[in-house]
């Protein structure tokens, strides 16, 4: 994680060891006989909860197969808006840079090399692709604006 400029420690993996082990095995396991496909939702909300400290409830339980939860919908129109669920189609990387121009608008490139220990095309590449996927925004100016994040 430290390669991809994010600052954790293990605290996380060692309160959730066996969720991110079962996590693991939900992202890579298929029986299409019986209609279960690979999901990375469970990655996605312990990765969430550890990068972007969001508070997801994780219980080994919600991994099953065939877990129903209590209050579920079975209606097609669902209460929570979709987009709360959507994720962002961004490498680590991305996401990394992203974090950091968050916390800070008006942070230069050279900085972002120093934060994320990478070069200074690879930095400027990210800040293209975040750019065209309309993630981020340059706003007032190339030499004295700051960054806007969209997302």
């Amino acid at each position: 994680m430290k390669t991809f400029g994010f600052h954790v420690n293990n605290d996380a993996f060692e309160k959730n060891s066996w969720y991110f082990r079962n996590a693991l095995v939900r992202a890579n396991y298929n029986d299409l006989q019986n209609g279960v496909h690979a999901t990375t939702k469970f990655l996605e909300m312990f990765f969430s909860n550890l990068l972007l400290d969001n508070n997801y409830e994780l219980k080994n339980r919600y991994l099953h197969i065939d877990y129903v939860e209590d209050n579920a919908s079975q209606s097609v129109n669902s209460k929570i808006p979709k987009s709360q669920f959507d994720t962002l189609e961004c490498t680590l990387e991305e996401l990394a840079v992203l974090e950091l121009i968050f916390k800070n608008p008006a942070i230069k490139q050279k900085e972002l090399v120093i934060e994320t220990g990478k070069s200074l095309s690879t930095v400027k590449r990210i800040m293209e692709s975040l750019q065209k996927k309309e993630y981020i925004r340059r706003v007032d100016g190339k030499r004295y604006g700051k960054w806007e994040v969209l997302v």
